[in-house]
């Protein structure tokens, strides 16, 4: 396919010179709709051109489950996040309510500013798509989702695929399997997966090798506690920015951390609008934070105990966090066959285990 030079994405045009502002909600609603919605008037005031969500419960991240495998690890010494022990606590704190959705759409289309989420589970799609959801965002731990991002890209919206924590074979497999269902409305974002992250680390000379490699748009996913990257990123070749976002208060919620206020996004937005028309080298790598933290992306786990024989079918694997365990291109690869060995919640899966 060749080069897109420009998506749509709603009511805006996204290339060169005219870059898409997100503002990511996470964590920031701190349990609150109406909080939510007040973000969402806020991105709107600041500048930005889209809100956007993250839909998921804990139940479809990972699994209650208090084995090694699923205890946090790697954070650092003052992370707010280490009070939770385990990645579904972390989860069940961050969520945003699917119950909210349909609310949060309607309030963001009723004060024109786009909105769209990053779907983590094929259920999410569904509901997305019902909402009118006008492009999806794959986060980084789930480059190895294959399932989800084959139900994504048959949706023909826009895909924004962030790197984080993505190995190239991560990224190229996820590009070709956007691409076999004739969807090449594709961003790809540079991010490091660390929160907050060193500027340092950023690497953003990679925004032009990911462009040329791979015929697509590319943009800047920032998780630094300053904007500089975020606006430098546009120099470099960026199109779309995407910055956690949290309203103009002292208040702790989960990830305000390292999220911009709002005077410092609208900030943001500013000096990219006036450095857009402005017009920039090629190795992609991933930091030591980003193969800490690769572990977070999806893999296929045991979710039931079975016994030997036992024929292996949706009810008892399930593609979640960690990456510890089988990688999720062979989910239907194993439906229909037959275990090896008994197993039980939680233990990891590998080929070995599976009679083909």
């Amino acid at each position: 396919m060749k080069k897109i030079k420009s998506i749509q994405i709603g009511k805006k045009t996204i290339s060169l010179g005219k870059t898409f502002i997100v503002a990511e909600m996470s964590a920031n609603h701190n349990n609150s709709l109406s909080r939510a919605k007040n973000l969402i008037l806020n991105a709107k005031k600041s500048g930005a051109d889209a809100i956007k969500l993250q839909t998921y419960t804990p139940d479809s991240l990972t699994l209650n489950c208090n084995k090694k495998d699923f205890v946090i690890k790697n954070l650092p010494k003052n992370s707010p996040w280490k009070k939770y022990k385990t990645h579904y606590q972390l989860y069940r704190r961050t969520s945003a309510p699917i119950s909210w959705h349909k609310e949060l759409f309607k309030y963001a289309k009723k004060i024109k500013i786009e909105i769209f989420s990053s779907p983590f589970d094929l259920d999410s799609v569904d509901l997305l798509e019902k909402l009118g959801c006008v492009a999806y965002k794959i986060a980084s731990p789930e480059i190895t989702h294959i399932p989800l991002i084959e139900k994504v890209a048959k949706t023909k919206k826009p895909i924004i695929l962030s790197t984080g924590v993505a190995s190239l074979q991560d990224l190229s497999l996820a590009v070709k399997t956007i691409k076999k269902f004739k969807n090449n409305k594709i961003i790809i974002l540079k991010c490091e997966t660390a929160y907050p992250a060193k500027i340092a680390n950023c690497n953003l000379n990679s925004l032009n090798f990911l462009s040329k490699k791979y015929n697509s748009l590319v943009g800047y996913s920032d998780h630094t506690k300053s904007t500089t990257t975020a606006i430098i990123s546009v120099l470099m070749g960026g199109c779309l920015i995407e910055r956690h976002f949290n309203l103009e208060d002292n208040l702790k919620t989960p990830d305000s951390f390292f999220s911009s206020k709002f005077s410092e996004f609208k900030n943001m937005v500013q000096e990219v609008r006036q450095i857009e028309k402005l017009d920039q080298n090629n190795l992609y790598l991933l930091s030591k934070n980003a193969k800490r933290n690769s572990v977070a992306k999806r893999s296929i786990y045991i979710s039931r105990k079975v016994k030997k024989n036992d024929i292996i079918d949706k009810s008892n694997v399930k593609v979640v966090r960690p990456g510890y365990s089988l990688h999720p291109k062979y989910f239907y690869k194993i439906m229909g066959k037959k275990f090896k060995k008994s197993k039980n919640f939680g233990d990891r899966l590998s080929l070995k285990d599976i009679i083909f």
